[in-house]
């Protein structure tokens, strides 16, 4: 069985150790190394190739968020996790848009960790119950602002599929193998998607699929 590569960043020592030791109690965990600030988790997720950094948001030197972005820029395979004690919307929307997989509390459940990672791992969103109502709550009050109607009912089929895909974090291409699709096709279905539900980016087809419960959270 492949093991999942996992880079532990958090400037707190102890909480390092307490994730190390959660996830090695799992045989499908290899915690690969451990950073204590963002530019030290960009520089070893370059040099060691995780599949997975689990990822704290307020660190020196540079802060996760901005951490996540290098690292997904560099490497669109590492599945970033946030591990936060910070349940704001500003923060989650930030997260997403720096290509998160996943946001956890730290208060949230011991079980959520691993969850979390093996997601992520396989290019997954994932979200700790709290964050989850946010996601829904924030997109809620979009539509509201916004004076929209969920238009879920004018997708094709295809589209939906497409949809759901799209939010598992599948890449267009990915998503052309798995329906047996040109890449080109997959390119028209996410236009027709984003101009059918008025979405603008990634981040907006995720909470768009959670609302819709689409997606695992």
């Amino acid at each position: 069985m492949k093991r999942i590569r996992v880079l532990v960043a958090d400037d707190h020592s102890v909480v390092r150790r307490g994730l190390r030791m959660q996830l090695q109690q799992g045989d499908q965990f290899e915690v690969v190394a451990e950073a204590s600030n963002g530019r030290e988790a960009v520089e070893l997720a370059e040099s060691e190739n995780p599949d997975v950094v689990i990822m704290d948001i307020l660190m020196p030197g540079l802060n996760g968020i901005d951490a996540t972005a290098q690292i997904v820029k560099h490497n669109p395979k590492t599945g970033v996790v946030i591990f936060s004690m910070h349940a704001d919307d500003s923060y989650l929307s930030r997260a997403l848009a720096a290509g998160a997989k996943g946001y956890l509390l730290k208060n949230g459940e011991d079980l959520d960790v691993t969850r979390a990672v093996e997601a992520a791992a396989e290019g997954k969103p994932f979200f700790s119950p709290p964050i989850a109502g946010i996601l829904v709550e924030d997109y809620m009050r979009q539509l509201q602002q916004r004076g929209l109607q969920d238009s879920y009912a004018l997708l094709t089929e295809r589209e939906k599929e497409t949809l759901q895909l799209l939010a598992e974090g599948k890449s267009n291409k990915e998503v052309a193998r798995i329906l047996n699709l040109s890449v080109y096709t997959v390119e028209t279905h996410r236009s027709n998607i984003m101009e059918k539900l008025n979405l603008h980016t990634t981040a907006e087809i995720i909470l768009y699929a959670v609302r819709k419960k689409l997606i695992a959270t």
